[in-house]
């Protein structure tokens, strides 16, 4: 008979205070298995919980210098012109994207 990977059971106590705690934290993590959380925290001492927010953000960028691009290629093909104020608009926007790039890049830096 194959064993179990998680065979052995640990019991343990905790005060109304601390298991409220330990919900929110779960919670927070978006861990909603108090088994694997509390494994997870046993063996590890941590779990990190990135904010992707900022990532989002970038990925909503690059999709709108995609889609202005492929517009502007189109017009392009077109008319056989490209437009100064649209290559400076792209321009602008890239940049956006490259500082919010720098910005995550310094928030990952700084993780200790």
């Amino acid at each position: 008979m194959k064993e179990d990977m998680h065979s052995i059971q640990l019991h343990f106590f905790v005060t109304p205070q601390e298991n409220t705690v330990i919900r929110q934290r779960m919670a927070e993590t978006g861990i909603i298995n108090q088994s694997a959380y509390l494994r997870k925290m046993a063996l590890d001492g941590y779990i990190i919980q990135l904010d992707m927010t900022e990532i989002h953000e970038l990925t909503r960028l690059l999709s709108i210098c995609s889609n202005n691009l492929n517009q502007y290629v189109k017009r392009a093909n077109e008319t056989a012109r490209i437009y100064a104020a649209d290559i400076e608009d792209l321009s602008e926007r890239l940049d956006v994207i490259r500082n919010q790039v720098g910005l995550i890049l310094r928030k990952f830096a700084n993780v200790t």
